[in-house]
């Protein structure tokens, strides 16, 4: 038999109860789960997904992207002009069910 090691780690309590129920969805213990995860680590020598973080110049890109097509999408329903009182009735008239 192979020894047997012990790894303790602190985690947020609702990141690990979700994760728990996840994994006895999948028919495993957070356990097995975390095992399957860190012998795919030593076989392949690689994290099995991709971890990234988008760059301060990309987020603004998307930002901007985001805004552009929102005010298409406001010129195309003829509200590219109203005034914040006037958005801020609208709201309240969707709110208030019309």
């Amino acid at each position: 038999t192979m020894a047997q090691s012990t790894l303790s780690m602190r985690v947020d309590e609702t990141l690990k109860k979700s994760f728990d129920s996840i994994c006895d969805d999948f028919g495993f213990t957070s356990t097995a789960a975390i095992t399957v995860f860190m012998k795919t680590v030593v076989r392949e020598r690689r994290i099995p997904f991709e971890i990234k973080a988008s760059t301060k110049e990309q987020v603004n890109k998307d930002a901007w992207a985001a805004f552009l097509e929102m005010r298409a999408a406001a010129a195309k329903a003829g509200i590219q002009d109203m005034s914040l009182d006037e958005i801020n009735a609208e709201i309240q008239e969707v709110r208030n069910g019309r």
